[in-house]
């Protein structure tokens, strides 16, 4: 086996891309959910005054960061889940590039946005806290370490390590039996299930961008309308 092996490195580099997929991904989902529920709050709470929300609003609230949780993810894993055996039955060398190449590419992706993200939030906190400049310029520009930083190591950053222990769990099993059926003589059946898996996902990575998008004409007109909140 040689890293020059054109199978092994396209798999090296197709690792990379899943990996900077999920984290990007990942972060959207969130993104999209908190604007939503920024937008219900925004519409049907007042913030100003004594007066409390109400339970029935603040369950809202929470149903709305929750169901995009859940349909973020089950897009983005997935998609992993299906291009993991779409690429186990391509190629056994394509899929040990690809295995060593989300591994290497996710622990240090995790190790950044880890460490990226509570460098991002602390940053803030310093300015809330101890410079006392809240409600300043400085605090504005400083809110990116909540809309960046906590999806950086609350959301991406953890969600790669069982990323990295599906794909290795499920696509040492897929590619056994890729390997099988080409041993066979059945290699057809395995470039044919490769091809049907690789559909699959890009169904679900389509779905994790396009699907979980704020629409320019939303955000313009976002903080002026009520919001129906969609499955």
């Amino acid at each position: 086996l040689s890293i020059l092996h054109p199978p092994f490195l396209l798999g090296l580099i197709t690792g990379g891309a899943v990996i900077y997929w999920f984290t990007g991904a990942s972060t959207q989902a969130v993104t999209t959910g908190a604007y939503r529920a920024v937008e219900f709050i925004k519409a049907n709470i007042r913030l100003e005054g004594v007066t409390r929300a109400s339970v029935e609003d603040s369950r809202k609230v929470v149903e709305i960061c929750t169901q995009y949780a859940q349909k973020g993810m089950f897009n983005i894993f997935l998609g992993v889940f299906f291009s993991t055996l779409a690429f186990a039955f391509i190629e056994p060398f394509f899929f040990i590039g690809y295995l060593i190449s989300i591994a290497m590419f996710g622990l240090f992706q995790a190790i950044f946005m880890a460490n990226a993200g509570g460098a991002w939030d602390n940053a803030k906190k310093i300015v809330e806290t101890e410079l006392k400049m809240k409600g300043t310029e400085l605090h504005a520009a400083s809110v990116v370490g909540d809309t960046v930083g906590d999806p950086f190591k609350d959301t991406s950053s953890v969600a790669m390590n069982p990323v990295i222990k599906f794909t290795t769990l499920f696509g040492l099993l897929a590619v056994e039996l890729g390997v099988y059926l080409s041993a066979g003589g059945n290699s057809t059946l395995a470039k044919g299930l490769a091809v049907a898996f690789f559909l699959a996902s890009l169904v679900f990575v389509h779905r994790s961008f396009y699907g979980m998008r704020i629409e320019t004409q939303e955000v313009a007109a976002g903080a002026h309308r009520p919001v129906a909140v969609k499955a």
